[in-house]
């Protein structure tokens, strides 16, 4: 039975929907003697897209639901009819999601900003009807092409947290309390020995600079961690993406190990992970600097790794303002003006133009037009609509009620 909540690695199998056939079809009405053909286009499939969720923190929906299928699109009728497009599949997923094809490893792409959008499996075309056949030598045709197959893939997603700075240490080295110290994350805490079982995100505020980071607290790493002892090193790519590396160091030596030889064992261990990430940006973080050993527990830890770490103390509530202090000066996280990005994000080749004094964002395919109400409406491409006026507007001897004519004039304003 599938117990897990946590999931940070997923197949999905992933098929987008086969076009529509083609009809073939010819006019038939009461006096028109020659119709000709009439035969619409098929529907186009429906495709399987990824997209970027930054509320979604595991692959948990995917694990459970690996089987995503998209819709088929309509076959085409008579009377020129269009057969129905097939509704997409969107898979939202995590920020720092990859993925991959799993039969060739061929990697088709990551999600990395929220809203982001990507294509996994593309719909098939919809096929032609027989109008496309019709000229002068042959007014009757009875061709018509089927709708092409959809994309077929099974994708592995593999989920690499999106945070600025991971907390690494051992098992009940006080990773977790620091995490609740400094963000409004709840980890367990408690007062037996235990180990987080998965990375657990918190997110720091920072009210005066109008910004905040995100902090990692990932699962103990043990001696010989690389070899699979443990939990192993299965977890340590979450940090793979951080600017900054918090080792987090027992100083009060509870469980008989000296702080000195703790240190040295995790660099170790991250050596043999990637010697890259020894190259981040380093905070050493003294924990429990309430006992009674830890004074000199921490003037041993200075004269042999060299290094000056940030005494803290859960108890007391000492030192944690002083790490927020380093990591914001090691992070640099920039203000978000407007928020959370927009889901509809323009293209690279965007324009701006001006409606009604206002600025909206057109691009060179389907646009998104801000209105008033700040909706986002979908129109069709090479046509601008008119700027959505309340009430009369700017002509206050405007008619209280349009007559038809002037409404059947200004039908193609619909969309």
């Amino acid at each position: 039975m599938k117990t897990r909540k946590f999931i940070d690695t997923a197949v999905m199998q992933a098929r987008a929907g086969k076009g529509g056939d083609g009809a073939v079809s010819f006019r038939r009405e009461k006096f028109v003697e020659f119709g000709g053909p009439d035969g619409g286009d098929g529907g186009k499939g429906g495709s399987v897209i990824l997209v970027g969720d930054e509320d979604t923190d595991s692959l948990v929906s995917v694990y459970f639901e690996p089987r995503r299928f998209a819709q088929n699109g309509g076959n085409g009728a008579g009377r020129g009819m269009h057969g129905k497009n097939g509704a997409d599949i969107v898979v939202p997923v995590p920020l720092g999601t990859t993925a991959k094809d799993e039969s060739t490893d061929e990697a088709f792409g990551e999600i990395m900003t929220h809203g982001q959008r990507l294509v996994i499996a593309k719909g098939g075309r919809g096929g032609w009807g027989n109008v496309h056949w019709k000229r002068a030598d042959h007014q009757v045709p009875m061709e018509f092409t089927p709708g092409k197959e959809g994309e077929e893939f099974s994708v592995r997603l593999d989920l690499r947290v999106m945070a600025d700075a991971g907390l690494v240490g051992f098992p009940s080295a006080g990773k977790s309390s620091i995490l609740a110290k400094i963000s409004a994350a709840h980890p367990k805490i408690a007062a037996y020995h235990f180990t987080t079982l998965n990375p657990i995100i918190g997110t720091v505020m920072l009210p005066e600079k109008f910004a905040s980071f995100r902090v990692a607290d990932i699962p103990g790493i043990i001696r010989d961690a690389h070899l699979g002892i443990g939990l192993g090193l299965e977890f340590l790519r979450h940090i793979e993406r951080t600017k900054a590396l918090v080792f987090v160091i027992d100083m009060g030596g509870e469980e008989g190990r000296d702080p000195a030889d703790d240190y040295k064992t995790l660099l170790a261990e991250l050596e043999a992970r990637d010697p890259a990430l020894l190259e981040r940006e380093r905070v050493v973080v003294a924990t429990k600097m309430d006992l009674p050993e830890a004074k000199a527990n921490l003037k041993k830890f200075k004269k042999e790794t060299g290094a000056r770490p940030i005494e803290t103390s859960t108890i007391d509530g000492t030192g944690f303002d002083k790490l927020i202090t380093r990591l914001t000066r090691i992070i640099k996280p920039q203000p978000r003006v407007n928020g959370r990005p927009a889901v509809a994000t323009a293209s690279p080749e965007t324009d701006i133009v001006t409606l009604g004094g206002k600025k909206s964002k057109r691009d060179t395919g389907l646009r998104y037009i801000a209105t008033r109400n700040k909706r986002e409406r979908k129109i069709r491409k090479g046509y601008t609509p008119p700027y959505e006026i309340e009430g009369r507007g700017e002509n206050p001897d405007a008619e209280d009620i349009v007559s038809e004519k002037k409404q059947k004039l200004a039908g193609f304003l619909k969309i």
